[in-house]
Order: structure tokens, then sequence, then C-alpha cells
């Protein structure tokens, strides 16, 4: 795939897009906490006919030059549509994993019409509870023994029977968590799961043809007034049932 750097109003982001020609509407990509784009080979793969962009959220994979210290949600939000413009994509069908999600979620409030449908995978919109908040605050102190802090991690966003059969996931999350520091993760949990604001109005005025998708051990409840497809496993269903999520994608592009 062909990678680019383009300048939005957090930082850099680095932009991942394979050399497809086509009229067909374009897919993007978007992953959640601690992955990278590289969530997304298999389903790119498997789309090899339609052009596919993928990103590298703030702070991840090589998106590290990240000149905003106060960026939020909303940025983010506003950097997906930066992006777009910058790849002069007029419409697109938009597939989130929880932050990015979110991300497509206050992307297409703001420019409802450049979004043909999207897929909203584990989306975290309720804002946290306290007990999630101390439960976040519990790990940070373990961040000095990585390997330990990414298998706590690995246990509390994986359905425990997708671990047992697939102890490979271990793997992904902490291959793409190598290249994060202590202060990259409070700074990203703080920004992206401590500190965001509800956003169940949000998804109550989405204009946008949508689809959302829960694990069954899902820590996050399924949006209000939405289609929702319910597998089994944790929050990152992407991973966990490739199969399953890419027959909701092939829905999206043949409704």
């Amino acid at each position: 795939m062909k990678t680019l750097s383009i300048h939005t109003n957090v930082g850099r982001i680095a932009v991942y897009e394979n050399n497809v020609q086509t009229d067909e509407t374009p897919l993007i990509f978007l992953h959640g906490v601690y992955f990278d784009h590289h969530l997304w080979d298999a389903y790119i793969q498997g789309f090899d006919h339609r052009r596919c962009i993928a990103i590298d959220m703030p702070l991840h994979g090589q998106s590290r030059a990240i000149h905003k210290a106060d960026w939020n949600l909303d940025d983010c939000g506003l950097m997906l549509l930066e992006i777009l413009d910058a790849l002069h994509i007029k419409k697109v069908i938009a597939i989130g994993h929880s932050w990015g999600s979110m991300t497509i979620l206050r992307a297409a409030i703001r420019q409802p019409g450049r979004f043909e449908r999207v897929l909203l995978c584990n989306m975290p919109f309720q804002a946290s509870s306290l007990k999630r908040k101390m439960l976040f605050y519990t790990f940070h102190c373990l961040l000095y023994f990585r390997n330990f802090y990414i298998e706590q991690i690995a246990q509390s966003i994986f359905g425990r029977s997708s671990l047992a059969t697939n102890p490979g996931l271990l793997d992904v999350l902490k291959h793409s968590m190598q290249i994060l520091t202590g202060s990259d993760i409070k700074q990203i949990d703080r920004k992206v799961i401590i500190d965001a604001d509800d956003a169940t109005d949000l998804i109550l005025k989405l204009k946008v043809p949508a689809i959302a998708v829960k694990g069954e051990e899902d820590y996050v409840p399924a949006p209000p007034r939405m289609e929702t497809v319910r597998l089994k496993g944790g929050h990152v269903s992407p991973l966990e049932h490739v199969i399953e999520v890419e027959h909701l994608i092939r829905k999206l592009i043949s409704p």
C-alpha cells in the first residue's frame, strides 16, 4: 500500500492507500486504541477490487508527529474530514473500531453528505463511569511492567473464549503497543476514554445509514435506535470475528 503523511488539525497522520482505480465508493478504515492500521489488513486484502484507505490514529503506528496538546474526539472527527479532503474523496463508506467508530460518528455529524454508510464496531459512546476511570488509573500504575500491563489490557478487551482459542490475538496487541510510551498510553486513555463526553445525543442525530457491532462480552452497550449485530467475544470484534465483520462490510457495499 502507498503511504502518505497528511497534515491535519492534530498533526501529521499516516495514511495508507491501495492503488486501485475505480468509480466505486472508497472504503476507509479507522482502528481503536492501542492498535494501528494493520488491524484491517485482512479486510483490505479481501476488498482488493475497491479503493481502500486505512490510517494510524494519533500517536499510534507512524502518526507520531502530533503537535496539538489539547486534542479531543471532536478534533479526531475533523481530522477524518481533513484526510478525505486531502485525498479528494467526496463520499466514503467508513468502517471503525472503538475510537475509530467514535471518530466516524463525529465526522458524520459534521458532514453527513460525505458518508454513504458506516459500520461502527464496539463503539464506547457513553461517558466513562467512575469505576471505569479508576480501573484505567489502576492499570497506569502497572505500566512499568509492560508485558503484564498488556496482558491485563488483553483480558479486558478480548472475550475469554477468543483468547483461549486464538492466543495470537495477544501478539497482535503486543506488536502494535510496542511503539507506545507510558506517557502516550496515559494521554490516549485520558483523551479517548477517561475524559470523553457522552455521545448518545450524537447517535440519535445521526442521518447516515449505520450498522453497529457489539461483542457479547463487550463492556459497551448497544447504541440506541441503531441496527446492532451481536457477536461472540469482547471489544475487538474486527479481530475476533473477521468473517462476520467482513460480511457486514459487504452488506454496506451492497445493501
